[in-house]
């Protein structure tokens, strides 16, 4: 009989799905990726996906394991599942999707909801959080689906994330991690379990509790993989599935990086800049640090949303030449990227990015734009692309600087994840930035290998997570920061950056106002 030595990490993305196979020393052994299209949109604006689409590619990555990479499913201990955060799914009694999902990506609002009321009210509008309050009840998904299709949600028996969806389609019970409850559901962020009775947020979402699933800390057994799933996946009927995490929880401890002095950047579709807390902190007023990876701690996030999309974005419009030439020599795109900007000065030569391409809630505000300046007739596009890469190091710099103002704990090293870590020079510019040494992990799958590090703990094949992330993250390339690159860009970035979104949030406004654009 086989030994039972394998972690199945299932990492479903925004943009691709991944069945990966890691040993317990945290080496990748295989890894199926499966692309789609993000979203679809029937509506200005929407983000939807079907839910079967991300079932039915899961069931595809697994069984190209064992038929394509030739895994023997005998020797696999266990299942853990991490996914993209705030995307939603409604499913009947029978567990059948209603509507597609709502993806995290979306920009629908439910407008003209009344206001929080009661001592709630009252002490939301003392503390002068009434905005941010009607901005969570504007956001929720679950208003829009109660309001504008009442038949939906009359028919909703379970009202899932895209963690909890897949987590039932393995088990076959309506089960999740506290540690993927991210998004906006009546979760207390504070006690890491569905929120008290008595909390503001029930009455801001209205979503009755027994549509949300049961929930375990990360690294406990859920359940087991059910016959069906079995069928469908080809994972052997009976293994366990272990409670994970967020995709953004799993990628911290999958960087190694357990302390608030260690600070993880995820250069992914949305940018983040992680530190691992065991206190409560609010990196920004309301915004409530996010579950760990590790049961009873605290993910301190400020997010960029649409990061690294925005190198997606400037690939489609102006990378059409280095797309056809990495199609010839069998390489990546973001290669022949990087030599576009080698010769590109630290600075861009006065060109200057703000990457708010999608407003937030309070940072930077619900009015932002992106904005470029300093063009001169010596640009090109590979000055643009290099502005990307400083201007997104230079947004996670000021959440770094936000965050430590909240915990009073320097950081003195970074970590980088996500696809951007892939680019030498994203890992030199944000060495530079944030004048500190900076590493990549020794491979590129964090978000699964944090996935395996819960299932490790959750098997006992190490008795907590400081052994665990010990034994299984290995640290790659490391990158010192340049004394004269970061002498400029702390100079552009105190004289100049820190500066734009303060003098050009009035025209922000009035292009909102005129054209509507952000609602």
């Amino acid at each position: 009989m086989a030994t039972r030595d394998l972690l199945l990490s299932i990492d479903n993305g925004t943009q691709s799905l991944k069945a990966m196979t890691f040993d317990a020393e945290g080496q990748m052994i295989a890894i199926v990726k499966i692309p789609f299209d993000p979203y679809f949109s029937d509506q200005p604006g929407w983000a939807e996906q079907d839910p079967e689409r991300y079932w039915k590619t899961l069931c595809q990555a697994c069984r190209g394991l064992w038929e394509d990479k030739k895994i023997d499913k005998s020797r696999i201990a266990g299942v853990c599942v991490t996914t993209q955060r705030g995307t939603v799914v409604n499913v009947d009694k029978s567990g059948k999707t209603l509507r597609p999902a709502i993806l995290w990506l979306d920009q629908r609002r439910t407008e003209n909801l009344p206001p929080i009321g009661g001592l709630w009210g009252l002490l939301f509008k003392v503390a002068g959080a009434s905005r941010i309050v009607a901005n969570f009840q504007r956001e929720a998904e679950a208003n829009w689906i109660r309001i504008h299709q009442p038949e939906i949600w009359e028919q909703t028996h379970k009202y899932l994330l895209l963690s909890g969806f897949l987590n039932y389609r393995l088990t076959g019970d309506f089960v999740d991690s506290t540690a993927s409850q991210v998004g906006y559901i009546p979760f207390d962020f504070k006690h890491l379990d569905w929120a008290k009775p008595s909390d503001w947020k029930w009455q801001g979402v209205n979503v009755p509790p027994e549509m949300l699933p049961r929930l375990f800390q990360p690294g406990n057994v859920m359940g087991d993989i059910c016959a069906a799933a079995s069928r469908e996946t080809g994972i052997p009927e009976g293994l366990p599935v272990i409670a994970g995490a967020a995709d953004k929880a799993c990628e911290v401890i999958g960087s190694g990086s357990l302390t608030p002095d260690i600070g993880c950047i995820s250069y992914g579709t949305t940018a983040t800049i992680n530190v691992t807390h065991s206190k409560y902190v609010e990196p920004v007023f309301l915004i409530p640090p996010y579950p760990s990876s590790i049961p009873g701690q605290y993910s301190m996030e400020i997010q960029i949303f649409r990061g690294y999309w925005m190198v997606s974005w400037f690939k489609n419009e102006f990378g059409h030449k280095e797309i056809e030439k990495a199609e010839q020599l069998g390489t990546e795109v973001e290669v022949l990227f990087d030599r576009l900007i080698d010769d590109i000065p630290p600075g861009c030569t006065g060109l200057i990015l703000q990457p708010y391409w999608t407003p937030g809630l309070v940072f930077p505000g619900p009015e932002a734009k992106g904005s470029i300046i300093g063009f001169g007739d010596i640009h090109t596009r590979g000055h643009i692309y290099r502005a990307i890469l400083e201007g997104l190091a230079y947004a996670l710099r000021e959440g770094r600087e936000r965050i430590e103002k909240r915990t009073k704990i320097p950081i003195t090293q970074l970590r980088v994840s996500g696809g951007g870590s892939q680019s030498r020079n994203a890992m030199q510019v944000t060495a530079d930035i944030f004048n500190l040494p900076t590493a990549r992990p020794h491979l590129y799958e964090t978000s699964g290998l944090g996935a395996a590090i819960n299932a490790a703990v959750g098997l006992g094949l190490y008795p907590d997570y400081d052994q665990a992330i010990t034994a299984m993250t290995h640290m790659g390339d490391n990158f010192e920061p340049i004394a004269e690159n970061h002498k400029r860009y702390d100079d552009l970035y105190r004289k100049v950056y820190l500066k734009m979104y303060k003098r050009l949030k009035p025209l922000y406004q009035s292009i909102r106002d005129i054209t509507g654009y952000p609602a």
